[in-house]
């Protein structure tokens, strides 16, 4: 009987660890925010720093260490330059400079501060989001956009890498 017992706990235990699959999220985090007494949006991004470092290197093959100790100012201009690339905003209908601020680590996590300047009324707010698109075909970009105290959300994928909102 317990021979019997110890077949099945270890049969079950073989398939729960055969029936479960890792599987990495590819996620990045952007947050909206229209302050419009200082006439500006405020825009956060977070990415995970070694798929920055990934599409990086896939795009300019050259090794960065964005996040890292060995981080160095051409590093973070290379991955300002890919993100403002792959970043645009539209406010009504007019495309507007994203201005790059800076960046801080938290944990495992690139975090950007950007801004956009003179946006006093959005009656349209568009976006296009194709950052770490062309690293792996299942990224998505969450846009978190709060305008006139009204909060929405869009999710960016390579099916769809444009969002719009009207007001």
């Amino acid at each position: 009987m317990k021979k019997r017992i110890l077949y099945i706990f270890i049969g079950l235990f073989f398939l729960t660890l055969t029936s479960f699959n890792v599987h990495k999220f590819y996620v990045s985090i952007y947050q909206i925010n229209h302050a419009p007494e200082k006439k500006m949006l405020q825009i956060t991004s977070r990415i995970f720093m070694d798929d920055m470092n990934d599409v990086l290197f896939q795009n300019y093959k050259q090794k960065t260490h964005i996040g890292e100790k060995d981080e160095s100012p051409e590093d973070v201009l290379l991955m300002r330059k890919y993100i403002l690339d792959h970043f645009s905003v539209k406010v009504n209908g007019q495309q507007k400079n994203i201005n790059y601020l800076s960046s801080e680590v938290e944990g495992n996590v690139i975090i950007c501060y950007y801004n956009i300047k003179e946006v006093s009324k959005i009656k349209t707010f568009e976006i296009q989001n194709t950052v770490l698109l062309d690293l792996n075909s299942d990224q998505q970009n969450i846009i978190q956009i709060k305008i006139n105290g009204k909060k929405q959300s869009l999710l960016l994928t390579t099916d769809n890498v444009n969002g719009v909102l009207k007001q």
